[in-house]
């Protein structure tokens, strides 16, 4: 039932096959550059963007946005500069008012990548080969783990004290404080997608850990040590393992994440947790029926843990890529558990396509005021409710 510990060795089969077969594309894939796949599957379209009124505009400036959810790091680009490419840099999150970026650090994906059934294979490193990340990232699912969260940090030296990455309330209560002063600073929290990256290995988790990572998925699209997948072989339930780890998580002030955990596995953790837990990025079947969005019932013990659900951009969790089609999502939720449990979770940079990047947010603020959220409801949607849960979770100082 549980994934065997083979990805490693997947990897190397999968990359000695590629390199054999093609060799030719992959020289072509080197010197075609790191940009080449974000520019393929990394978008903006157009879509219909409600005007932004002045009254919006200014009550935009006011508010603490938090975004549960996007994925730059995956890329290679530096998110230190304004990039014309993907959704996501420290200037557009200054741009759009954000006040927290949580960053989903990526380490596995699948050559037949689909949302329904993901053999316990991995094709990363082909692409970190392509982007030019140390040799140690093309073999190994742990240190892209750690390399990512380099990354991290290499953007926060070189912000200027513009970016800061937050790993304990004293973070986050100092990076309130510089955001009601009106200082052009946005916080930046790691987080894992999918604890195939822990190999089974809790002394592994230690290390990221003190690393800084303060939230971790327990599934991407494979089924994992910890839990199985939506998109897995054999969408298994909370492990053994996994429930040591969510006791851990809990003890040292990292967020559980259940985006795209089997709905077994989601179900179990769900009743297990002692905590407020988020779903970072997701839909909902009730404006969109998809296997990766979630079921009333999910929502409801979600609220239930006084967590919160991060509504995505993309068109299979909101059925449309227009802000409006958002809000009806986020609407449902508000509805459905009350407006204390629905947050945003883009899925920015995250192989999706979206109609605007980071910069944009404002218009999903008029959306929400066209819709009769009023600005105290809109407070807590944009990034009040996440900030409520990081404070209840997170430790009191850094480890």
């Amino acid at each position: 039932m549980i994934r065997s510990h083979r990805a490693k060795r997947w990897t190397l089969v999968f990359l000695a096959l590629l390199l054999l077969a093609m060799g030719s594309p992959l020289v072509y894939l080197w010197a075609k550059g790191p940009a080449y796949g974000e520019k393929r599957y990394v978008s903006v379209a157009k879509a219909d963007l409600p005007p932004v009124q002045a009254s919006t505009a200014r009550l935009h400036k006011q508010l603490f946005i938090a975004d549960l959810h996007a994925d730059p790091l995956l890329w290679a680009r530096d998110l230190s500069e304004k990039s014309a490419r993907g959704h996501v840099d420290v200037p557009r999150l200054l741009s759009g008012n954000v006040g927290l970026q949580v960053f989903g650090v990526v380490t596995q994906i699948s050559p037949v990548h689909n949302h329904e059934e993901n053999p316990d294979l991995d094709a990363m490193g082909v692409l970190a080969f392509a982007q030019r990340w140390p040799v140690k990232t093309w073999f190994s699912i742990p240190a892209r783990g750690f390399y990512q969260a380099e990354k991290l940090r290499a953007v926060e030296s070189a912000s200027d004290g513009h970016f800061r990455i937050i790993t304990s309330r004293q973070d986050l209560r100092a990076l309130l404080a510089q955001k009601l002063r009106g200082d052009e600073v946005v916080g930046g929290l790691l987080a894992f997608e999918g604890l195939q990256v822990l190999d089974g290995k809790l002394a592994l988790y230690e290390e990221f850990v003190k690393l800084g990572y303060r939230m971790m998925g327990l599934t991407h699209f494979f089924d994992t040590e910890a839990a199985g997948s939506r998109h897995g072989m054999e969408k298994y339930g909370l492990t053994e393992f996994g429930r040591q780890l969510v006791r851990r998580m809990e003890q040292d002030g990292v967020v559980l994440d259940l985006a795209h955990a089997s709905d077994k596995a989601t179900t179990e953790a769900l009743a297990f947790a002692r905590q407020p837990v988020v779903v970072s990025h997701t839909g909902v079947d009730g404006v969109c029926p998809r296997l990766r969005n979630l079921s009333d019932e999910h929502i409801r013990a979600v609220a239930n843990t006084g967590g919160v659900v991060g509504i995505g951009y993309w068109p299979s969790a909101a059925c449309g890529l227009s802000p409006q089609q958002i809000v009806k999502s986020i609407r449902y939720v508000a509805d459905l558990v009350g407006v204390d449990h629905v947050a945003l979770g883009s899925d920015y940079d995250g192989a999706v396509t979206v109609a605007f990047d980071t910069s944009g947010l404002a218009h999903l603020t008029q959306a929400l005021v066209d819709d009769g959220f009023s600005p105290a409801e809109i407070e807590k949607i944009m990034g009040g409710n996440v900030v409520r849960v990081l404070l209840e979770v997170l430790p009191d100082v850094s480890h």
